[in-house]
């Protein structure tokens, strides 16, 4: 299904001439609505306009995306919640990464890429400084698939593993080695599993 949206967006945008390359940053805030990998968007914009006007444009696309989920996730109270859940049940409830753990985390296919926004608008929470993190964290994950994402696609799957144990290896390096709580919230905060009434 993901290959067949694929092709067809790529014919598409070959098609449009040179229109082809706002498109393409266009088609990133849209993906996700597509349930496409932005793995799979940055190496079909390596394909369809090689290496560096491909990370070039996936930069465009992946910056404008950050940009709205910073002035809408406030405004989606439910969303920001679920994904605050989300955040809990992985990470811990005080845990902060620093921007090299989620530059580290943007590499890893399968990690959900506005968890990652989230922990970078907890880290970073003032417009410039967060864009300054999304611009960080979102370029060696567009460098990184756009130009290598046709060798990924032969990699054995021993080579694959060796690559997301040292990716994680890397994360667990560069965590924040100090967990600050508040006193408020280590009195106040409910024990998880009890009824706090």
């Amino acid at each position: 299904m993901v290959e067949e949206q694929l092709l067809i967006m790529l014919a598409f945008m070959e098609g449009t001439g040179i229109l082809a390359p706002f498109m393409f940053i266009f088609f990133h805030v849209l993906r996700q609505f597509l349930f496409i990998p932005v793995v799979i968007l940055c190496m079909a914009g390596g394909i369809l306009f090689g290496s560096f006007l491909g990370t070039v444009y996936s930069m465009a696309g992946l910056l404008l995306l950050s940009a709205l989920f910073y002035f809408c996730i406030r405004k989606m109270p439910g969303t920001h919640a679920k994904l605050m859940m989300i955040k809990y049940k992985w990470f811990g409830r005080y845990t902060k990464m620093t921007v090299g753990q989620i530059a580290v985390l943007r590499l890893i296919p399968f990690f959900h890429y506005h968890l990652l926004n989230l922990c970078l608008l907890e880290r970073r929470p003032d417009f410039k400084g967060f864009m300054k993190g999304a611009f960080a964290t979102n370029l060696p994950l567009a460098f990184f698939y756009t130009v290598f994402g046709e060798f990924i696609t032969h990699f054995t799957p021993t080579i694959a593993v060796i690559i997301i144990c040292s990716l994680f290896l890397l994360f667990y390096i560069l965590r924040e080695k100090i967990a600050t709580v508040s006193w408020e919230d280590f009195f106040n905060h409910p024990k998880q599993g009890k009824n706090p009434c």
